[in-house]
């Protein structure tokens, strides 16, 4: 993993990246395999006070939520740094999404196949109400595919044009990966060869 200090270099550019999804995706699991510095995240206890809010799915052994964002950062070359912010899961929290995607380049939404429902709020939003770049991204839980990617995308309806990878969100090369895919999309769609010429969003 990259070292956790800043190189000293002046043409150093730094993007925004949202990591999204809906709940118990593992996009707080993505940010800690990750992040060169301790994550920072806010994770609260989950009670019962709480059931008639946030939907808990059968099967879905998770005590706790996000409840504002999980933050980390990743070095990837001398002159490119990665701010990853992973969004709240739970709908309450939805409206902070806004905020959490200003100035990003672009977003990686986790899906869990055996849940694809969780990220349709999700795929809506960053095709309907945001214009960053995303990908899509099909966490493999337990380290295997149980479904074939061309059927995941068919589910989801997802545009030709929005790429469908996997990653091991427990992975920190795997997670690497993904977040490079975010990077060559952003690029692709905004027609820029360097990762200095992003736009803020």
């Amino acid at each position: 993993m990259a070292s956790a200090s800043l190189p000293d270099n002046p043409t150093l550019t730094s993007a925004k990246i949202v990591i999204a999804g809906g709940f118990g995706v593992g996009k707080t699991t993505c940010v800690a395999a990750i992040s060169e510095i301790p994550p920072v995240n806010t994770e609260a206890w989950m009670t019962a006070a709480s059931e008639p809010i946030d939907r808990l799915d059968p099967g879905i052994d998770k005590t706790t939520t996000t409840v504002a964002m999980d933050f980390g950062r990743l070095t990837i070359s001398n002159d490119l740094v990665l701010y990853l912010f992973g969004t709240p899961g739970q709908a309450r929290f939805w409206p902070m999404w806004d905020d959490l995607c200003r100035g990003a380049v672009g977003a990686l939404v986790l899906a869990d196949s055996r849940r694809l429902d969780a990220s349709f709020a999700a795929i809506n939003y960053f095709e309907q109400d945001s214009d960053l770049p995303f990908v899509v991204c099909l966490n493999l839980f337990d380290g295997m595919l149980t479904h074939h990617l061309d059927d995941v995308r068919q589910a989801l309806a997802l545009s030709p044009d929005v790429p469908l990878i996997t990653c091991d969100a427990r992975s920190p090369s795997s997670v690497a990966q993904a977040l490079m895919a975010v990077v060559t999309h952003t690029m692709q769609r905004t027609g820029h060869t360097a990762p200095g010429a992003f736009p803020a969003r």
